[in-house]
């Protein structure tokens, strides 16, 4: 199946808000090809759906950081309504309320991406680990590194000159 939307238009839409990554109702509406208030019409027809973690609106300071930070959220900024933010799971749940061949493929298509960063945030957090792991390992190294130095210096430095220690017995003037 041929891709509808690339995975790259489909990541700029997605947002962390409250420490989860989540779509906003306009962006799902436009790409579902439908007006906004019928995307919000059809969740709130099936409200039992949609559970906090599917789903959750806006706070005002929400709103105006989305507005003030994405040119595209312009139109919001005068608006009287709170705009819907839906997590991967309100994604997939979309497609069943929207009852479309469409809505089914994007919410597939979308799916795939979060999929798809959700594997590279864990890569990198692999990877952070690993790094965090090597500077410690050549922090302990430098500090042996550095006692070797010191201890070849010790080994190399002058020895101070020893006073001629007296002959024992009788000697001859």
């Amino acid at each position: 199946m041929k891709a509808l939307i690339p995975h790259e238009v489909i990541e700029q839409k997605i947002f962390l808000i409250r420490e989860q990554k989540v779509m906003i109702d306009r962006d799902l509406a436009e790409l579902y090809g439908v007006e906004t208030k019928y995307l919000n019409r059809q969740v709130k027809r099936n409200l039992e759906r949609f559970p906090e973690e599917f789903m959750f609106q806006l706070t005002v300071s929400e709103k105006d950081e989305l507005v003030t930070n994405w040119h595209r959220f312009g139109p919001l900024k005068h608006s009287s309504a709170l705009p819907y933010a839906f997590t991967e799971h309100g994604v997939s749940m979309l497609a069943s309320v929207l009852n479309s061949d469409r809505a089914v493929k994007i919410s597939i298509n979308i799916i795939k991406t979060f999929v798809k960063l959700r594997e590279i945030i864990s890569t990198h957090k692999e990877l952070a680990h690993k790094l965090a792991e090597l500077e410690y390992k050549i922090e302990k190294h430098d500090g042996d590194i550095k006692a070797i130095f010191n201890a070849i210096r010790q080994l190399m430095a002058p020895m101070p000159e020893e006073k001629p220690k007296p002959k024992i017995g009788f000697h001859k003037e």
